[in-house]
């Protein structure tokens, strides 16, 4: 009698053990958060210079040699990651003349850009540009993002 009894604790302690681990309580796993695409972002793709430019902003014949009475225009070419997306933000120009800033020719533009586009800058002097070189800084919200040189003969 007394295995009979050993069999019947051990099969309880069994069951109890059983009864303990399927009852359990399930470990709640956290929510995935969405994964949320990332903003739109707006980038140069290239700064044409000319003397001429067209109705798109577009200079129609590029170049880096201009005559005193010239007007330089720098052609942005920009382009949004998604071009459905309006991105708003700045495009300036910076001009100078060797490594001095010509003064008052500086100009920064409010944009909300979409998908792709064109920004024209230019350059002139009423009564005609010294001979040498020169270069034009263009900045993206305020960091300068391409440079270009050119002279005047």
């Amino acid at each position: 009698m007394k295995a009979n009894r050993i069999y019947v604790v051990a099969a309880a302690a069994v069951l109890a053990t059983a009864a303990m681990v399927g009852c359990k309580k399930k470990e709640e796993t956290a929510p995935v958060a969405p994964v949320t695409a990332p903003a739109a972002t707006v980038s140069v793709t290239s700064v044409d210079l000319g003397n001429a430019i067209g109705a798109d902003s577009k200079v129609s014949a590029t170049g880096t040699t201009f005559k005193p009475t010239d007007k330089v225009y720098a052609s942005v070419s920009t382009s949004t990651s998604d071009m459905a997306a309006t991105v708003p933000g700045t495009l300036g120009a910076k001009w100078y003349f060797g490594t001095t800033e010509i003064p008052n020719t500086a100009k920064e533009s409010q944009i909300n850009f979409n998908g792709t586009g064109n920004t024209a800058f230019d350059l002139s002097n009423a009564t005609g540009m010294p001979a040498g070189k020169y270069k034009v800084d263009i900045s993206l919200n305020g960091a300068v993002v391409s440079s270009k040189e050119f002279e005047v003969k």
